[in-house]
């Protein structure tokens, strides 16, 4: 079943994309959640009008790619985000965002697969690769600021942080400790269910398997009857 994402997902495509996925994963899980919407014709065509007009600024020769490039290694982007109080993003921003957020505000055109970037989840300043043409790459300085406020200082971003990945460890060692506990208590449960054996118990199981050791004795055939006749 054809459908036309409406944002990114994971191991499924970016936005805009037309993927053919699964009807049922696309009823019950893309189309209820508005990530994805029925590729219609008509929907399938104006997107690749979209892309037709934003490919006429994308740069064909090394030549245009300098120049690209010097226009945006002046060009900050600014992404406000909602977040929590060690800086994780309730969501992310991701390559398809960058590659939006550039032809919104510069009119350029760039491959989101030449965005050499993971999905942002913290505020911070970061500086974006980007591959405008063979051989020619240039940062994008981008900042994720959180939404209603401005960014601390480079030193409090990184206390931010280490606070976040102690919070983290902690959880997860607290998760072994409980994954460890139960498979503990198991353990025991199986022990209380069984017993034991008293030393009366053991010398007789002992005795029995001396006993199935043992050779059977057979009985000797008995001696044919004489010939009477």
């Amino acid at each position: 079943m054809e459908v036309i994402l409406l944002t990114d997902v994971e191991k499924v495509g970016l936005r805009g994309e037309v993927v053919n996925v699964a009807r049922g994963y696309a009823r019950n899980f893309l189309l209820p959640r508005k990530l994805a919407e029925l590729a219609s014709a008509g929907r399938v065509a104006e997107l690749k009008r979209i892309d037709d007009q934003r490919a006429r600024h994308e740069a064909r020769s090394v030549d245009q790619a300098q120049e690209i490039a010097a226009v945006l290694g002046k060009t900050v982007l600014r992404f406000d985000v909602r977040s929590g109080p060690t800086g994780a993003l309730f969501g992310s921003v991701t390559t398809t965002d960058i590659a939006d957020e550039l032809w919104r505000i510069r009119k350029i055109r760039v491959d989101r697969k030449r965005i050499d970037t993971d999905a942002l989840k913290r505020i911070g300043r970061y500086a974006i690769p980007i591959q405008v043409f063979e051989g020619v790459t240039v940062e994008v300085k981008t900042l994720v600021v959180p939404e209603g406020g401005e960014l601390p200082p480079d030193e409090e971003l990184a206390a931010m942080e280490a606070a976040e990945a102690a919070r983290l460890a902690e959880e997860q060692a607290a998760a072994q400790a409980a994954t460890g506990q139960a498979e503990t208590a198991e353990v025991e449960y199986l022990d209380e269910e069984t017993p034991a054996q008293t030393p009366a118990e053991q010398a007789e199981a002992a005795a029995f398997e001396l006993d199935a050791d043992a050779p059977v004795a057979t009985e000797p055939a008995a001696d044919p009857e004489p010939d009477r006749s």
